[in-house]
């Protein structure tokens, strides 16, 4: 249940971050060529306002934007919108603070690395897989890939949180991408330290050499067909602990709804996905391992 005052926060938030970002925006753009200005009437819906009902869908029962815009906030929150503009309008506006909830996702809702990391990537479907090549919107986008759960047409989410649940860092990656690609990127891991723990899909003695050098130890099973090493009995607790980020996607699918097909633009598809992503830093309970009840157990002060 979102109060009026967890309402007011995120707004506040993002009205400061608003302001803040296109006061920089507007000293460092470029003058028009040849002198000629363009037009830039306000609208009658603040940018802040429009990414605050972006974020409040995701914290909402609703699954769909639209019937959440016209039914619920121009019907019951004139009080905190009360400039609302129509529908088409606003699909408009929403367009506009793609970059601004990027920004604002990465400076503002991302958490800390505890030195205990945790690695998964899930898939984002465009479509059905057999209707790949009548699917127009996110042509030269999305490509066609095989996963746990079959074959699927559209995107991967790759993310890294901590053991409070945290996202750290995400990426967005075509489907048939491989998951060990973007932590070879040091945009993505210069964030992470200690150690991280994934599935089998990372298995690699290439990536571990490369992460060892970075200061991350890499952690994951190994297959039926390898031989087995020895492993310190904490890492094999925490191997275990993986839930804690196939929590955090169930909760990013299933809660905040960052996956359907019914996107009719690019723009629509990335803001829909930053916005769910920063409604769940915005939730009061996240999935999480209790590190003090598991030390006493094995043995460490």
């Amino acid at each position: 249940m979102i109060t009026d005052s967890k309402i007011i926060e995120i707004f506040c938030l993002l009205d400061d971050f608003s302001k803040e970002y296109n006061t920089l925006i507007a000293e460092n753009s470029l003058s028009e060529p040849n002198g000629k200005k363009s037009r830039n009437r306000k609208s009658k819906m603040s940018d802040a306002e429009v990414m605050t009902i972006l974020v409040l869908f995701h914290l909402k029962s609703y699954r769909n934007l639209k019937h959440f815009y016209i039914n619920h906030v121009c019907k019951f929150m004139r009080n905190e919108f009360p400039e609302c503009v129509s529908y088409n309008r606003f699909v408009e506006l929403q367009k506009k603070v793609v970059q601004p909830l990027g920004v604002f996702m990465k400076i503002h809702c991302l958490g800390d690395c505890t030195g205990i990391s945790f690695i998964d990537s899930t898939t984002l479907k465009s479509c059905h897989y057999k209707r790949e090549k009548q699917h127009k919107v996110f042509t030269g986008l999305a490509r066609k890939s095989f996963g746990t759960l079959g074959w699927f047409y559209g995107f991967k989410l790759h993310l890294v949180c901590n053991d409070k649940g945290e996202i750290i860092e995400f990426m967005l990656t075509p489907g048939n991408v491989d998951d060990r690609k973007p932590l070879k990127n040091e945009s993505f891991n210069d964030k992470i330290f200690g150690k991280i723990y994934g599935d089998k899909g990372y298995l690699g003695k290439d990536l571990f050499d490369q992460l060892f050098v970075d200061g991350i130890h890499l952690i994951t099973k190994v297959r039926k067909n390898m031989k087995k090493k020895a492993m310190d009995f904490f890492d094999r607790i925490l191997l275990r602990k993986r839930a804690v980020i196939e929590s955090v996607n169930d909760i990013l699918k299933n809660v905040c709804y960052i996956e359907h097909t019914r996107h009719r633009s690019v723009d629509n598809f990335i803001s829909n996905l930053v916005s769910g992503l920063i409604a769940y830093s915005f939730l009061p309970k996240k999935p999480s391992i209790k590190m003090k009840n598991m030390l006493p157990n094995v043995g460490i002060a």
